[in-house]
């Protein structure tokens, strides 16, 4: 509905989906500030992360998938490994995103894992009151780097897992402060900076829920 009655921009169109509409000098425009949250995140919690790999593995091909995918391929990433229950859905983005997506079943994570320096969740498995996602990180490389979208709880099982192995991580509230920022920039034409000190007090928030 948002991108039939406005004028959604390149991100928007290529994700499927807009989360921030705003006005241009009358005119009803749409974008999707996941994209860049989600690389915003990555950036914040291990700068250069993609100079180091052209591969990623992502979990789920629903609209978070979609956008998390798009970005990495905004980035330059030239192989991004869809794993998803229903490989129809990753065939789907496959179609949309081309020949870069290259669906995979659950089953391969373990060899998948072995090449692939990000990986990133963007199903609701480990959200509280949802499933707990129990991969085994051990044969990813000592310098990549694990993304969780969710952020209730702050620190989901993965990301545990992640942190006992040494590995950066990047956590959903982080990725929800960036989206942020390009939404309210067009809506009051401020800029806000992402800080410590309020991920510290919306952390606090969640956590006392």
């Amino acid at each position: 509905m948002a991108l039939a009655l406005s004028q959604p921009d390149a991100r928007a169109t290529a994700v499927g989906a807009a989360n921030t509409l705003y006005l241009d000098g009358g005119t009803l425009r749409a974008t999707n500030t996941d994209v860049e949250g989600f690389i915003g995140a990555l950036d914040a919690a291990n700068p250069g992360w993609d100079s180091s790999t052209k591969e990623a593995i992502v979990m789920g091909a629903g609209g978070a998938g979609r956008a998390v995918v798009y970005g990495l391929i905004e980035r330059g990433l030239t192989t991004v490994h869809l794993v998803n229950r229903s490989l129809d859905k990753a065939e789907a983005l496959r179609a949309r995103f081309g020949d870069v997506v290259k669906p995979a079943p659950w089953s391969a994570l373990p060899d998948l894992l072995k090449s692939a320096k990000l990986l990133a969740n963007a199903t609701s498995l480990g959200m509280k009151g949802q499933g707990v996602l129990e991969i085994d990180l051990t044969p990813m490389a000592a310098d990549a780097t694990v993304a969780d979208i969710v952020y209730v709880p702050l620190k989901t099982n993965l990301l545990a897992q992640a942190e006992a192995r040494g590995l950066k991580t990047s956590n959903g509230l982080d990725m929800l402060l960036h989206q942020a920022v390009r939404g309210f920039e067009l809506w009051f034409g401020v800029r806000p900076v992402v800080t410590r000190e309020l991920f510290e007090l919306l952390a606090a928030d969640i956590e006392g829920r």
